[in-house]
């Protein structure tokens, strides 16, 4: 059997992955909790006659090994977010507050669909593949969890890495692009301090509340007047807390800010700007205690190799044609697939499926709503189509795959 005739095999088991979908979008589990998605890819892999290995808590890994060849590592993220779904799907969640909001939940039941077609049709391709069932992308905590937990030294050194993430584009088409394809994000709780007092008695205070505005505004400063224009950066203060009562002074307050970049240097330098304001603006204010900085949320940047992409890309087009893969441009949202092959030292690839009907979404480009018409990712509205967005995915992760793996 030739490559393509191991795809022809997708759609005899489409049935069997509509039904693993409906069942994982119904039961949706938060980060490092997923404790029954675990159990379920655990027992379809051995379903298949595979080995598998639980690294990092809810990490599930299984290895086909198939001969000599290169090693291939694919990785699909398992987690669901805090979110109350609002879909009114049928097989909408039946957990309160927790949604399978951003398609991690397809994203696994197509890399299952991969490993049962590799699995079932060896004779197709030679090589090791490796499916990472990744927890806990959500928090960037999973891949660490896994590095933590020894994958390296776990599973054989991959030559190269697989990821792909379903999004609010047309369903059908797969978008590919070489360099930066998601940023870093980096969140960051500043607590700063004041001297408390009485509302009425403000000459005797450090008012903290006052400092912590000052301190949002210059923030702004960061993007429009020391980062060079035409550099990617974003820096948003999503909450600033301080005080309980109105006649009271509190003595600190608290700030949790956000940044994306696309570039490691942009980011050394926003960080260094946002500590300097914060330190020079408490210093104004006579601020009583140095303020502190508190990162957590890391994610690095996801950056394409350019042979990787470009040989993925070419194995796409030649399976799907060139009318179904766009050019895509770097989403500012942020990833932790990348630590796994960084680790290694490999090369990877990340690429985004798209998951709206096409009447749909054509309809909401003509009338220029795509992004007030069209729910995003994380929204309580979420939801890909299964059609044909799961065949789309399943033979997406298996074709990159076998790009490396078909026997010539």
């Amino acid at each position: 059997m030739t490559g393509a005739g191991l795809l022809d095999a997708v759609a005899g088991q489409l049935e069997w992955q509509r039904g693993l979908y409906r069942h994982f979008h119904r039961h949706p589990e938060l980060s490092l909790a997923e404790h029954g998605t675990a159990e379920r890819i655990e027992a379809e892999l051995t379903g298949l006659g595979l080995d598998v290995q639980r690294i990092g808590g809810t990490g599930v890994v299984t290895v086909l090994e198939n001969g000599a060849g290169p090693t291939v590592l694919a990785r699909a993220d398992i987690d669901a977010l805090p979110v109350t779904e609002a879909t009114a799907l049928e097989y909408a969640s039946t957990v309160e507050g927790v949604m399978h909001a951003c398609g991690h939940d397809l994203h696994l039941v197509a890399l299952l669909g991969a490993v049962r077609l590799l699995a079932g049709h060896r004779d197709a391709w030679s090589g090791t593949y490796i499916a990472v069932f990744q927890p806990a992308e959500e928090n960037a905590a999973g891949a660490q969890a896994m590095l933590d937990d020894g994958l390296v030294d776990r599973i054989p050194r991959p030559d190269v890495a697989l990821a792909q993430h379903v999004m609010p584009a047309e369903a059908g088409t797969i978008g590919t692009a070489a360099g930066p394809v998601l940023s870093a994000g980096d969140s960051l709780r500043i607590t700063v301090y004041g001297r408390g007092a009485h509302g009425s008695m403000p000459h005797t205070a450090v008012d903290p509340v006052v400092l912590a505005a000052s301190i949002v505004l210059r923030l702004q400063t960061i993007v429009s007047r020391e980062t060079e224009p035409g550099q990617f950066a974003v820096v948003t203060v999503g909450a600033s807390n301080a005080g309980s009562k109105s006649n009271i002074i509190p003595d600190r307050a608290e700030l949790l800010v956000n940044l994306r970049t696309y570039d490691t240097t942009v980011r050394e330098s926003i960080i260094t700007s946002i500590e300097r304001i914060v330190r020079g603006e408490c210093a104004a204010a006579g601020s009583p205690q140095d303020p502190v900085f508190e990162y957590y949320d890391q994610f690095p940047l996801t950056g394409n190799d350019e042979t990787t992409n470009d040989t993925v890309t070419r194995a796409l087009r030649e399976h799907f044609g060139s009318g179904a893969l766009f050019e895509a441009t770097p989403a500012t949202a942020s990833e932790d697939f990348s630590r796994l092959p960084d680790a290694f030292g490999i090369p990877y690839a990340y690429w985004f499926v798209g998951s709206v009907p096409s009447e749909t979404y054509r309809e909401a480009v003509a009338a220029g709503t795509v992004s007030s018409a069209i729910p995003a990712n994380h929204s309580p509205s979420f939801a890909p189509a299964i059609d044909p967005t799961l065949e789309i995915a399943t033979r997406a992760q298996t074709v990159a795959a076998l790009a490396y793996l078909a026997v010539r």
